[in-house]
Protein backbone atom coordinates (compact mmCIF):
# COMPACT_ATOMS: atom_id res chain seq x y z
CA UNK A 1 0.00 0.00 0.00
CA UNK A 2 1.27 3.37 -0.70
CA UNK A 3 2.05 6.53 1.36
CA UNK A 4 0.13 9.76 0.82
CA UNK A 5 2.98 12.39 0.52
CA UNK A 6 3.00 14.51 3.79
CA UNK A 7 1.26 18.00 2.93
CA UNK A 8 3.24 21.21 3.20
CA UNK A 9 1.12 24.47 3.04
CA UNK A 10 3.45 27.14 1.82
CA UNK A 11 2.19 31.30 2.74
CA UNK A 12 4.84 33.68 0.65
CA UNK A 13 3.29 36.74 -1.42
CA UNK A 14 6.61 36.69 -3.52
CA UNK A 15 5.96 33.96 -6.39
CA UNK A 16 8.81 33.31 -7.35
CA UNK A 17 10.58 32.30 -4.08
CA UNK A 18 6.62 30.33 -3.65
CA UNK A 19 6.70 28.77 -6.82
CA UNK A 20 10.61 27.85 -6.24
CA UNK A 21 10.28 26.33 -2.90
CA UNK A 22 6.88 24.55 -3.96
CA UNK A 23 9.49 23.19 -7.21
CA UNK A 24 11.85 21.55 -4.57
CA UNK A 25 9.40 20.52 -1.83
CA UNK A 26 7.82 18.27 -4.66
CA UNK A 27 11.11 17.09 -5.92
CA UNK A 28 11.43 15.94 -2.14
CA UNK A 29 7.99 13.92 -2.39
CA UNK A 30 6.07 16.61 -0.73
CA UNK A 31 2.17 17.41 -1.85
CA UNK A 32 3.09 21.62 -1.49
CA UNK A 33 0.26 23.82 -1.93
CA UNK A 34 0.64 27.61 -1.77
CA UNK A 35 -1.35 31.16 -0.55
CA UNK A 36 -0.18 34.38 -0.88
CA UNK A 37 -2.04 36.01 2.36
CA UNK A 38 -2.64 35.04 6.10
CA UNK A 39 -6.27 35.22 5.52
CA UNK A 40 -5.98 32.40 2.92
CA UNK A 41 -3.85 30.04 4.79
CA UNK A 42 -6.17 30.51 7.73
CA UNK A 43 -9.25 29.48 5.31
CA UNK A 44 -7.09 26.55 4.29
CA UNK A 45 -5.68 25.82 7.65
CA UNK A 46 -8.96 26.05 9.80
CA UNK A 47 -11.61 25.11 7.07
CA UNK A 48 -12.83 22.03 6.59
CA UNK A 49 -10.27 19.49 4.95
CA UNK A 50 -9.98 15.66 4.00
CA UNK A 51 -6.44 15.73 5.14
CA UNK A 52 -4.67 18.35 7.26
CA UNK A 53 -1.69 20.04 6.61
CA UNK A 54 1.77 18.01 8.14
CA UNK A 55 3.48 21.40 8.24
CA UNK A 56 3.14 25.47 7.44
CA UNK A 57 6.10 27.31 5.81
CA UNK A 58 4.94 30.70 7.03
CA UNK A 59 6.39 34.25 5.72
CA UNK A 60 6.33 37.06 8.45
CA UNK A 61 5.90 40.19 6.07
CA UNK A 62 2.42 39.41 4.32
CA UNK A 63 -0.61 41.57 2.91
CA UNK A 64 -3.25 41.77 5.58
CA UNK A 65 -2.86 39.62 8.24
CA UNK A 66 1.11 39.55 8.97
CA UNK A 67 3.18 35.70 10.31
CA UNK A 68 2.87 36.40 13.77
CA UNK A 69 -0.81 37.16 13.78
CA UNK A 70 -1.28 34.02 11.42
CA UNK A 71 -0.02 31.76 14.00
CA UNK A 72 -1.29 33.54 16.91
CA UNK A 73 -5.34 32.64 15.29
CA UNK A 74 -3.93 29.26 14.84
CA UNK A 75 -3.14 28.65 18.32
CA UNK A 76 -5.73 30.09 20.02
CA UNK A 77 -7.76 27.74 17.31
CA UNK A 78 -6.20 24.74 18.68
CA UNK A 79 -4.69 24.18 15.68
CA UNK A 80 -1.21 22.90 16.32
CA UNK A 81 0.24 22.31 13.06
CA UNK A 82 4.33 22.58 12.68
CA UNK A 83 5.04 26.20 11.61
CA UNK A 84 8.30 27.05 10.33
CA UNK A 85 8.68 30.87 9.52
CA UNK A 86 10.70 31.34 6.93
CA UNK A 87 11.65 35.58 6.29
CA UNK A 88 13.63 38.20 6.20
CA UNK A 89 13.04 39.45 9.56
CA UNK A 90 15.80 37.95 10.92
CA UNK A 91 16.89 39.99 13.91
CA UNK A 92 16.86 38.08 17.33
CA UNK A 93 13.49 40.02 18.58
CA UNK A 94 11.71 39.09 15.79
CA UNK A 95 12.83 34.98 16.28
CA UNK A 96 11.76 35.40 19.71
CA UNK A 97 8.20 37.31 18.67
CA UNK A 98 8.04 34.56 16.45
CA UNK A 99 8.62 31.29 19.06
CA UNK A 100 6.05 33.63 21.70
CA UNK A 101 3.36 33.32 18.69
CA UNK A 102 3.84 29.33 19.00
CA UNK A 103 5.67 29.16 16.03
CA UNK A 104 8.30 25.82 16.39
CA UNK A 105 10.82 27.21 14.35
CA UNK A 106 12.73 30.30 12.33
CA UNK A 107 14.92 30.97 9.56
CA UNK A 108 16.01 33.72 8.57
CA UNK A 109 16.07 34.67 4.50
CA UNK A 110 18.33 34.19 2.51
CA UNK A 111 18.86 30.38 3.47
CA UNK A 112 20.12 27.24 1.93
CA UNK A 113 17.85 24.98 0.53
CA UNK A 114 19.72 22.10 2.30
CA UNK A 115 18.84 24.02 5.51
CA UNK A 116 15.38 24.17 4.87
CA UNK A 117 15.01 20.67 4.38
CA UNK A 118 16.67 19.33 7.30
CA UNK A 119 14.70 21.84 9.40
CA UNK A 120 11.46 20.91 7.70
CA UNK A 121 12.61 17.15 8.61
CA UNK A 122 13.53 18.32 12.15
CA UNK A 123 9.84 19.35 12.89
CA UNK A 124 7.68 16.48 11.36
CA UNK A 125 10.11 13.67 13.99
CA UNK A 126 9.64 16.44 16.67
CA UNK A 127 5.72 16.58 15.94
CA UNK A 128 5.70 12.91 15.04
CA UNK A 129 7.66 12.13 18.75
CA UNK A 130 5.49 14.55 20.67
CA UNK A 131 2.08 12.99 19.51
CA UNK A 132 3.86 9.64 20.73
CA UNK A 133 4.95 10.82 24.25
CA UNK A 134 3.37 11.20 27.29
CA UNK A 135 -0.14 13.36 26.97
CA UNK A 136 0.12 14.72 30.46
CA UNK A 137 1.97 15.04 33.09
CA UNK A 138 0.15 16.07 37.00
CA UNK A 139 1.70 17.38 40.03
CA UNK A 140 0.59 19.61 42.86
CA UNK A 141 -3.06 19.82 42.16
CA UNK A 142 -2.19 20.79 38.37
CA UNK A 143 -2.30 19.19 35.37
CA UNK A 144 -0.22 19.89 32.47
CA UNK A 145 -1.79 18.01 28.77
CA UNK A 146 0.24 18.52 26.09
CA UNK A 147 -1.86 17.35 23.76
CA UNK A 148 -4.60 20.04 24.01
CA UNK A 149 -1.84 22.47 25.35
CA UNK A 150 -3.13 23.40 28.38
CA UNK A 151 -2.63 23.63 32.29
CA UNK A 152 -5.37 23.04 34.03
CA UNK A 153 -5.64 24.20 37.60
CA UNK A 154 -9.18 22.51 39.98
CA UNK A 155 -11.74 24.47 37.24
CA UNK A 156 -8.94 26.83 35.66
CA UNK A 157 -8.40 26.23 32.57
CA UNK A 158 -5.17 28.05 30.59
CA UNK A 159 -3.87 27.65 27.57
CA UNK A 160 -0.44 26.91 26.47
CA UNK A 161 1.25 27.73 23.10
CA UNK A 162 3.41 25.19 21.93
CA UNK A 163 6.78 26.51 23.09
CA UNK A 164 5.37 27.29 26.40
CA UNK A 165 4.57 23.16 26.42
CA UNK A 166 8.38 22.38 25.25
CA UNK A 167 9.77 24.46 27.91
CA UNK A 168 7.55 22.57 30.06
CA UNK A 169 7.81 19.30 29.34
CA UNK A 170 12.17 20.15 29.05
CA UNK A 171 12.09 21.44 32.29
CA UNK A 172 9.67 18.48 33.50
CA UNK A 173 12.34 15.99 31.92
CA UNK A 174 15.27 17.36 33.94
CA UNK A 175 13.67 17.99 36.91
CA UNK A 176 15.72 18.83 40.16
CA UNK A 177 18.16 20.01 38.21
CA UNK A 178 19.61 23.27 37.34
CA UNK A 179 18.98 24.25 33.72
CA UNK A 180 20.76 26.99 32.17
CA UNK A 181 18.74 29.17 29.76
CA UNK A 182 21.44 28.51 26.53
CA UNK A 183 20.80 24.91 27.42
CA UNK A 184 16.98 25.64 27.47
CA UNK A 185 17.84 28.22 23.69
CA UNK A 186 19.75 25.57 22.38
CA UNK A 187 17.59 22.58 23.15
CA UNK A 188 14.08 23.50 23.13
CA UNK A 189 14.07 26.01 19.96
CA UNK A 190 17.43 25.28 18.45
CA UNK A 191 18.77 28.82 18.89
CA UNK A 192 22.77 29.69 19.18
CA UNK A 193 24.08 31.24 22.26
CA UNK A 194 24.49 35.02 20.76
CA UNK A 195 20.44 34.88 21.07
CA UNK A 196 19.03 37.37 23.38
CA UNK A 197 18.19 34.79 26.49
CA UNK A 198 15.86 37.47 28.33
CA UNK A 199 13.15 35.68 26.68
CA UNK A 200 13.68 32.58 28.76
CA UNK A 201 12.86 35.11 31.75
CA UNK A 202 9.58 36.02 29.83
CA UNK A 203 8.44 32.63 29.16
CA UNK A 204 9.19 31.52 32.96
CA UNK A 205 7.23 35.00 34.22
CA UNK A 206 4.46 33.67 31.85
CA UNK A 207 4.13 29.98 33.12
CA UNK A 208 4.91 31.17 37.17
CA UNK A 209 1.17 32.73 35.99
CA UNK A 210 -0.66 29.95 35.41
CA UNK A 211 1.86 27.11 37.73
CA UNK A 212 2.59 29.13 41.07
CA UNK A 213 0.13 29.75 43.98
CA UNK A 214 2.06 33.25 44.40
CA UNK A 215 4.12 34.03 40.93
CA UNK A 216 6.51 36.14 43.37
CA UNK A 217 7.41 33.48 45.70
CA UNK A 218 7.62 30.38 43.47
CA UNK A 219 7.81 27.34 44.70
CA UNK A 220 7.99 25.08 41.05
CA UNK A 221 9.47 27.03 38.95
CA UNK A 222 12.79 28.27 40.96
CA UNK A 223 15.59 30.93 39.51
CA UNK A 224 19.00 29.38 39.80
CA UNK A 225 20.74 32.76 40.24
CA UNK A 226 23.36 33.18 37.69
CA UNK A 227 22.30 30.01 35.81
CA UNK A 228 18.82 29.63 34.63
CA UNK A 229 16.09 27.82 36.25
CA UNK A 230 15.31 24.86 38.41
CA UNK A 231 11.60 23.13 38.03
CA UNK A 232 10.46 20.96 41.01
CA UNK A 233 7.18 19.79 41.47
CA UNK A 234 6.99 19.11 45.43
CA UNK A 235 6.10 22.52 46.79
CA UNK A 236 7.74 23.38 49.84
CA UNK A 237 11.52 24.07 48.25
CA UNK A 238 12.88 27.85 48.46
CA UNK A 239 14.08 29.65 45.49
CA UNK A 240 18.35 29.43 45.07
Amino acid sequence: MSVSPQRVLIVEDEQHLAEGLRFNLEAEGFAAEVVDTGEAALERLLGRQDRPFDLVVLDVMLPGKDGFAVVTELRAAKQFVPVLMLTARGRPEDVLNGFAAGADDYLPKPTELAILLARIGGLLRRSQWQRQATDRYTFAGRTIDFETLELRVGERAFPLTLMEANLLRYLIAHAGSAVSRKAMLEDVWGLREDTDTRAIDNFIVRLRRYIEQDPSKPKHLLTVRGVGYRFIAEPGASTS
